[in-house]
């Protein structure tokens, strides 16, 4: 069975062609300046040259169009014909209270998935897009829509719901939905595997880092908490967004810049984090400015730091005890010194990191030494390989 797996963005879509006899990537890609005269599309088949092309992409039809050309194509492509593609697989930000597992896209999905552009108004009308693209170039072909948010819909009420009139929860569905959660279903899983375990028997705390963060308790293969909210905004410090902030200082903030509601928005989403610290949103710059002696650079690193230690501490107290910890993405994967002071400043439970491991870049490694009473692990997650396979279980 072969699934295309589609992530389809507001002016951009990356693409992933799997054989899921063996989990094998055929090929993948990426178009990007959808809308625009010079949008650029890059393109590898497994085992042929990258191919890059320059031209006029107006809309996601056509993105989708030009890439399914190129998986064909004599020269570049993998299949001989789109009819080799059993089932497309979808993105899809924001599932709401409306879906709490992957489904198969009917006009009743569609429907629905419209009603929750409100709660992703930035991701939820791109994932449509492409949904309704997809149909329109191969009508045929099952369709499969994967939630960020559905690998949450696990956690209880007393974790999604805030300490505000019910009322409010139940007339604008106000609560915690979380998100990375394909992200998170994906390295609990793997990490399991690597313990030897059943996932149902372990405590795992996810930390996916990157631009935008977040970290997941799991308990028996469940995402029980999670530090993402109503929306990304909530949780952790990040590349741009703030985390956690008290909502009082958002209202002084206001009145005292003058500022409107975009403005704030803006602000605690665009500005903020590292970048609103120290002036950069790359961890690399981050760590280059520390060995400058760049002040704002360490205090960024110290907060960025201390929030994740501090969730990780919130975690293990709520789920009463972890057996693994899981770094992932950008951040978590590439960035050694970090888990190094994450694990030295939670010594307390126990934790050592073998140092020569905790080198090792873009694979599976176990960082923690046999001693350890928590196993602590960096796994590259393949978020769409969880899409790929939800969408041939169900098609």
């Amino acid at each position: 069975m072969n699934i295309f797996v589609l992530n389809c963005g507001s002016s951009s879509l990356k693409y992933k062609l799997y054989a899921m006899e063996n989990e094998e990537v055929l090929a993948e890609g990426k178009v990007e300046r959808i809308g625009q005269d010079n949008a650029v599309i890059t393109h590898q088949s497994t085992g042929k040259e990258e191919v890059t092309k320059t031209m006029p992409i107006l809309e996601h039809t056509v993105a989708i169009r030009e890439s399914l050309n190129l998986l064909t194509h004599s020269e570049h492509g993998i299949i001989s014909d789109v009819n080799e593609i059993n089932a497309v697989g979808h993105r899809v930000v924001h599932g709401g209270e409306s879906f709490s597992d992957s489904v198969l896209v009917t006009d009743r999905t569609k429907d629905i998935l419209d009603s929750l552009a409100e709660l992703a108004p930035l991701h939820n009308p791109a994932n449509v897009t492409g949904i309704r693209a997809a149909e329109q170039i191969m009508p045929q072909t099952p369709q499969v829509a994967v939630f960020d948010t559905a690998f949450h819909s696990s956690i209880p009420p007393h974790g999604y719901l805030y300490p505000i009139p019910y009322s409010v929860y139940q007339r604008h569905k106000v609560r915690r939905y979380g998100f990375h959660g394909t992200s998170h279903k994906y390295v609990s899983q793997r990490a399991s595997e690597l313990m030897g375990k059943n996932i149902e028997d372990v405590k795992i705390i996810s930390c996916h880092l990157g631009n935008g963060g977040s970290i997941a308790a799991i308990a028996n293969g469940k995402s029980i908490d999670t530090s993402m909210g109503f929306t990304p905004l909530e949780g952790l410090m990040m590349g741009t967004r703030s985390g956690d902030i008290d909502p009082g200082a958002i209202f002084y903030i206001m009145k005292k810049e003058e500022l409107t509601l975009h403005e704030i928005d803006s602000m605690l989403n665009k500005h903020s984090g590292l970048y609103g610290i120290a002036g950069a949103s790359d961890m690399r710059d981050i760590e280059k400015g520390i060995a400058n002696d760049d002040k704002l650079s360490k205090v960024a690193y110290d907060i960025y730091e201390y929030r994740i230690r501090k969730y990780i501490g919130a975690y293990i107290a709520a789920m009463n005890g972890v057996d693994a910890i899981v770094f992932t993405a950008g951040i978590g994967e590439n960035t050694p010194s970090i888990r190094t002071t994450l694990c030295e400043n939670l010594s307390c439970f126990g934790i050592i990191v073998d140092e020569e491991e905790n080198k090792k870049r873009g694979e599976d490694a176990e960082i923690s030494t046999p001693e350890s009473k928590i196993r602590v692990f960096v796994i590259p997650t393949d978020e769409e390989l969880v899409i790929a396979r939800d969408t041939a279980a169900i098609v």
